[in-house]
Order: structure tokens, then sequence, then C-alpha cells
């Protein structure tokens, strides 16, 4: 049987795009990636998913003049490709509600967060300040709405009394990596036809 395809979106170093790789080079995650696509030419996870043997591209989105024609570009160099999941790793772009619903139960984001708390960024110190005692990552589906669809996974990290949201950030981003390649394993199983 083909392996589902997944398409992944980065706009920097992507470490939770390496992790995805490595989960599929150590043969724990059954994907194929059939692309890593940045929204910048300067991405130092294009080059990573390049030398891995990944096809990549970059879809600039200073080269469009609205956040509508860059989605519609990306959309179509998406659609090239036929997957069955969008993947999210640190893409730094707000999607369009018209993007997000062409793939609509098929892209996937991490946030460093216990959904449905604090949506947004500055998480970490947000936690901190809230006086939390836990805090964590959460992979979910994605609607128009910012951090708002169904949660798949998440995971979980106590919050230290020292903790700073440097050293938060870092546990946390720990627990991304084993989270998202679970997090696709599990919505890949609930793709898979049955007889």
């Amino acid at each position: 049987m083909a392996l589902p395809n997944i398409v992944i979106l980065i706009s920097g170093r992507g470490s939770n795009m390496i992790s995805i790789i490595e989960a599929v080079e150590s043969g724990t995650l059954a994907v194929n990636i059939s692309a890593v696509i940045s929204n910048r030419p300067d991405a130092a996870g294009i080059d990573y998913a390049r030398k891995a043997g990944t096809t990549t591209q970059v879809v600039d989105h200073k080269a469009f003049d609205s956040r509508q024609s860059f989605d519609q570009a990306l959309a179509k160099t998406i659609d090239q490709y036929k997957p069955d999941l969008v993947v999210l790793a640190g893409f730094m772009r707000i999607l369009t509600a018209e993007f997000v619903n062409h793939f609509k139960d098929r892209l996937i984001n991490i946030h460093p967060a216990l959904l449905p708390k604090f949506k947004g960024l500055n998480t970490h110190q947000r936690a901190i300040d809230a006086g939390e005692k836990e805090h964590g990552a959460s992979v979910h589906i994605v609607t128009p709405e910012l951090d708002d669809g169904p949660v798949v996974l998440q995971a979980r990290v106590p919050v230290l009394a020292d903790d700073t949201a440097e050293t938060l950030a870092d546990r946390v981003l720990e627990q991304e990596h084993k989270l998202y390649p679970e997090a696709i394993n599990k919505l890949i199983k609930d793709l898979e036809p049955t007889d």
C-alpha cells in the first residue's frame, strides 16, 4: 500500500520538521514526505531537508502583494504533491480562511501550550505569569480561528519554580519533537482505508 503523503511547511530552522524526517528515517513514522516548502528563501530548515534528500520549494511571501495571493500560490504549490496531510512546523504566517478551508481536516499545527490555554504568542512567559503548574504542547487540526481547532495530542511538562521562559521553552520543545511524529502517526491511522 502506498504511504500517506505529507507536505511540511516551515519558516525557519525547522526543528520539528527535523524530528519528523528523523522519525521517517528511523522507521517509526510511515509516511512519504513529498515536499518541504518554506515562505523564506533563507530558512535553515530548507538546507537540512535538501541534504536529507527531500524535495524542497520556496514560495516567498515577499513576492506577493497580498496575503490572499500568497496563500493561493502556496495552495497551488502544495496541491502538486497531493498531500494527505499538510504539516505546519514553525510556519510563521497567519493563513487565510480560504487556504485553511481548502485543506480542511488535512492541515495540522503544533502549538507550544496546552490548548485551549494560551493561544497566540509568548506562551511560555504567559504560563509562568499565570502561575501554571503544567505547560506543554498541542498538535491540533487547523481551523480559520487561530490556534483553535480540535486537539489531536498533547504533551505536558511541569512548570518549575525557577523556570524562565527560555528554560520552559527548551523542555516544551523537547516534547514537541516526540509529540509531532506521534500525532502524525495517529492521524494517518485514521486515514487508512478499513477493509
